[in-house]
């Protein structure tokens, strides 16, 4: 068993040692100066390189990508769950935060290791934590090569030592849950090691180690180099060293000052031909000379990440152009044969895990991408609506009444305060019977005034326009996922509650807003009515203090005796079934039509409401 594991020593720094010795009852990995300690070594060399460290950290991002996203899926039972699980892999870290940390462990180190923490009845996965690379060695395995746990430790150079003394933990095992605490470590496909995994750019090693002494050269160089400013030589015989050292401490006092201190060389001689030579040694062609070996570096470098443009990391390489397409086709050659790979070997893992839970839903990484488009932006304002170009570059679909800020620039341009009849004229609608049949009207009841029907009904297909003009579709029209496809169009009506007008209270004159709504016998989109308070209809009976208020909510004022009707057509043109002439709001939602619950004031006209609508003046309640 002493010599199963043969130890690799090559003539250069490219592959670690792995060493079984007698009284551990781990693997050491690594020899020479970095003797157990290869993932430092593996550090270190990302520390001390800044191509080497770029590769990394662009490419561990690339991996991680934006997110971990589940695919389209029609059990919703396991979509909650899967998002649960995704959503808490511990009490403090999401799977994506645990997907990142580990992306990039698997560039670097070539390797990863998480801790899985089983429920108390053994039947699941309740917690997942991720363990740095560096922190694990591999326990000896047993004759079959299996192994059957690992050892962690803070700090391998100090192991001896209580506080840093190695933690055994048990290795993942599905059938064998007794210990609750186990340890997973996988990672690439490394030729000749049996235990350990080693990185992708093991090969360019010697060149990151390169790129490193050259830069210690250059900063040393600079740093002692010999840089004296002037030559001061006194030719009257030497001194003793006692004033030697007070002649020195009077030149930089008088002349050099505190932070030029050193600028100077100062000799003694008996006379002028005694005066020291100073000759410095010059290398030839230096300055090419580090120029090609920094080229060199590079591009060695690149070839050990397998980086198929350097323009991918930031880095321009003299002789490429820098084209929008050639830099979209590196990053795609660059994913399909690096980060992907890379990716799949961490899902492979994830998925393993969530299966454990009965969670067996696919999911995949939502990938970043080098260009927010391929086109300028003219071109995707004359082909993209607003909503996808703001998708396009990371911003969430606009809600219903909101605008861009272009459009709140213009609309402020236009702003003026509308006459009722200038409101009802510009925005009220009559719907034409021959093309939209009345399906359903009712109360607009639990219908919030920010409610956005293109962002909550995802599948459902919206019709909508940026323009308030009559007859044209609203951000509320909706179209069934039905094998018929009916189209909806969803308008308001503002009437009377029937309640309060069959009362013996509803007597007495209406203002002269209600009057002209009730008389103009219009419907409305719901984008519009939000917009009257923008234009201060109404504006008298607005709270003290203010020039508007929502009529959405609260119709002509206090104490008024009218409210919003919803009303729902369906497109005219085919024969409807009975199904169809008898749908209610409930069947329009199990088509995918799905209006979201509203506040409590739209459904109640003022009369009804607390103190009747008022809110500068208290009132007593009407006897009935």
């Amino acid at each position: 068993m002493k010599n199963r594991l043969l130890g690799i020593k090559l003539t250069n720094e490219v592959q670690p040692r792995v060493v079984e010795s007698a009284g551990q009852d781990w693997v050491e990995y690594g020899d020479n100066n970095y003797r157990n300690m290869y993932p430092q070594y593996l550090i270190d060399l990302y520390n001390n390189s800044a191509t080497h460290a770029a590769v990394i950290n662009a490419t561990a991002a690339m991996i991680a990508g934006d997110d971990i996203i589940p695919e389209e899926n029609k059990d919703l039972a396991q979509y909650v769950e899967l998002t649960k699980f995704l959503g808490n892999f511990n009490s403090k870290e999401s799977a994506h935060d645990i997907f990142t940390k580990i992306a990039f462990d698997l560039k670097l180190q070539g390797a990863y290791a998480l801790n899985v923490i089983w429920s108390k009845d053994r039947t699941k996965i309740a917690e997942i934590y991720h363990v740095p690379v560096e922190k694990l060695r591999i326990g000896k395995p047993d004759m079959d090569g299996k192994v059957h746990d690992y050892f962690i430790s803070a700090d391998w150079t100090q192991y001896r030592k209580k506080e840093y003394k190695p933690r055994r933990i048990c290795a993942f095992n599905m059938n064998d849950r007794r210990e609750a605490s186990q340890l997973i470590y996988t990672g690439l496909y490394s030729p000749a090691m049996e235990l350990y995994h080693t990185p992708d750019y093991v090969a360019s090693t010697n060149w990151v180690m390169t790129d490193n002494l050259t830069s210690d050269y250059h900063l040393n160089n600079i740093a002692n180099g010999f840089s004296g400013s002037y030559f001061i030589n006194f030719t009257n015989g030497v001194p003793t060293k006692e004033e030697r050292d007070q002649i020195e401490w009077q030149i930089k006092n008088k002349f050099s000052g505190a932070n030029n201190a050193g600028k100077f060389v100062l000799t003694f001689s008996d006379d002028s031909n005694s005066k020291p030579e100073i000759v410095p040694i010059q290398v030839s062609n230096a300055d090419k000379q580090y120029t090609v070996l920094n080229e060199l570096c590079i591009q060695n470098i690149m070839i050990g990440h397998r980086v198929t443009s350097p323009m991918l990391l930031g880095v321009k390489t003299e002789g490429q152009l820098g084209g929008r397409s050639e830099l979209t086709q590196a990053y795609e050659l660059y994913m399909n044969t690096v980060v992907k790979p890379f990716q799949n070997n961490i899902l492979r893992t994830f998925k393993k895990l969530s299966a454990i839970n009965g969670i067996i839903l696919p999911y995949t990484v939502k990938d970043t991408t080098p260009l927010n488009s391929l086109f300028g932006a003219d071109v995707l304002k004359d082909v993209l609506t607003q909503d996808e170009i703001r998708e396009e570059i990371g911003y969430e679909p606009l809600g219903l009444g909101e605008v861009s800020t272009t459009e709140e620039v213009e609309l402020q341009k236009k702003k003026k305060n509308l006459t009722v009849a200038e409101f009802i004229d510009q925005y009220g609608e009559t719907i034409d019977e021959q093309d939209w049949e009345l399906i359903d009207e009712e109360d607009a009841t639990n219908e919030h005034q920010d409610f956005d029907f293109e962002y909550n009904l995802q599948k459902l297909e919206l019709a909508s326009t940026g323009r308030a003009i009559p007859n044209a579709k609203s951000d509320q029209d909706g179209q069934s996922k039905q094998t018929h496809k009916s189209k909806y169009r969803v308008r308001y009506v503002y009437t009377r509650e029937r309640a309060i007008a069959a009362n013996r209270d509803a007597g007495g004159s209406s203002r002269d807003f209600c009057n002209a709504m009730e008389a103009a016998n219009k419907v409305y989109r719901k984008e519009d009515i939000l917009r009257m308070q923008d234009n201060n209809i109404n504006s008298e009976w607005a709270k003290k203090g203010d020039s508007n208020y929502s009529i959405w909510l609260y119709k002509g004022g206090a104490d008024c005796r009218h409210k919003w009707f919803r009303r729902i057509y369906k497109q005219a043109g085919t024969k409807a079934s009975a199904e169809d002439r008898i749908i209610t709001t409930t069947k329009a939602r199990s088509e995918g039509f799905r209006p979201e619950v509203n506040e409590q004031e739209v459904p109640v006209a003022p009369k009804n409401m607390d103190n009747r609508g008022y809110v500068s003046k208290t009132v007593k309640p009407i006897k009935r």
